[in-house]
């Protein structure tokens, strides 16, 4: 009897809430990418810089459906257009379904690809082998309204990476003129420093000629540490000089910290909770010598996001044309939904304005806990 009464009390539990984007779309199409960009925090940070920050006197509903019954496929339609309907800004609808062999592995998919605006319909598949560290994608345009590039009849592209090395190409199967590779990535980590290079021939007429120019070549080097799992911190300093014309230097670090909770609501046991901070600078520098305005010569951007929990995310960016911050609220029942509202200032020839902009994001998806 007095060990029925004399009950220890439950152990302190720290909270670990989900991600605020659930899937993340970004690391869903990481395979299609160069791994220039994704070693060299170029993806984190246009993900950090874009997401949430709308245009000015826009909307865009996002709608996302994954059925209970069948967790490898889900359906993302989106909806955006202007506020004030101007006749030469039209209201674009477009929707992804997609197929996922393996629910925790979003590299090998087959997705298609509808919209009102150019292409109509496309399709994308990847694959990768993690074992053989080989893997192949594709991206074809099956219905345009006008071809106008080559990049227009479809892209294919063969990769390979290790844990300390990749490398890969792309190039147009049904391109009209002789082009190859439409573009070429070499990348190697050795302990936490990386380099590499990625060929992209936009100058020159000839395959030799755009071999030997310069401005079709981008190099960077740099040093990071950390997984890939967002669960665990990370970081990434980066030195880039790309195509011959500019500098880049960027940083990106993915911080996991924990806080106390003061929330009357939670369990007595709950003392902590698990909070995501990203924070990133990016300074972008012309050093071809052309005579290019001050203000496009050099340009900086910073920003900073905050997931508090499962349902808030602050974010805010400030650069030398312009400033914005966005809220976001996200309730994970079933359907779920997501509210962000954003606020955008800039300074331009010495003139403020300060527009507000609003974004509804409803998504209705199921997860495992």
């Amino acid at each position: 009897m007095g060990n029925f009464f004399d009950k220890e009390p439950p152990p302190p539990m720290v909270l670990v809430p989900p991600l605020f984007d659930f899937p993340p779309l970004a690391a869903r199409t990481r395979m299609v990418e160069s791994s220039y960009n994704l070693l060299f925090g170029k993806l984190a940070l246009k993900c950090l810089f874009e997401d949430y920050f709308e245009e000015a006197q826009h909307f865009r509903t996002m709608i996302m459906l994954k059925p209970i019954d069948d967790p490898h496929v889900d359906l993302v339609a989106t909806v955006s257009g202007p506020l004030d309907h101007k006749p030469e800004k039209s209201i674009v609808g477009n929707a992804f379904f997609r197929w996922q062999r393996d629910i925790d592995d979003p590299h090998t998919f087959v997705d298609l690809y509808v919209s009102s605006s150019d292409p109509v319909l496309q399709m994308r598949s990847c694959f990768f082998d993690p074992k053989l560290g080989i893997g192949g994608f594709g991206v074809f345009p099956l219905l345009m309204r006008k071809r106008v590039s080559s990049q227009d009849y479809g892209v294919v592209g063969l990769r390979y990476g290790s844990r300390n090395f990749s490398f890969g190409a792309t190039c147009m199967p049904f391109s009209l003129r002789d082009e190859f590779p439409k573009s070429a990535w070499l990348v190697s980590k050795v302990g936490r420093v990386i380099a590499g290079l990625q060929y992209e021939p936009d100058h020159g007429s000839k395959d030799s000629a755009k071999y030997q120019n310069l401005k079709n070549w981008s190099g960077a080097i740099g040093y990071g540490a950390g997984s890939g799992s967002p669960l665990s911190p990370s970081f990434n300093f980066c030195l880039e000089l790309a195509k011959s014309s500019q500098f880049i230097a960027s940083f990106y670090q993915h911080v996991v910290v924990q806080r106390r909770v003061k929330n009357p609501l939670e369990e007595s046991e709950v003392v902590g909770i698990t909070n995501y901070i990203d924070f990133g600078f990016e300074l972008q520098t012309s050093i071809d010598g052309e005579e290019t305005s001050m203000m496009h010569d050099s340009t900086f951007q910073i920003g900073a996001s905050w997931q508090a929990n499962k349902n808030f995310l602050l974010k805010g960016k400030v650069g030398p044309l312009s400033s914005s911050g966005t809220c976001a609220f996200k309730s994970w029942w079933k359907p779920s939904f997501t509210l962000s509202i954003s606020v955008m200032a800039w300074k331009l020839l010495l003139s403020r304005t300060i527009q507000r902009k609003c974004c509804l994001l409803f998504s209705s998806c199921s997860h495992r806990k």
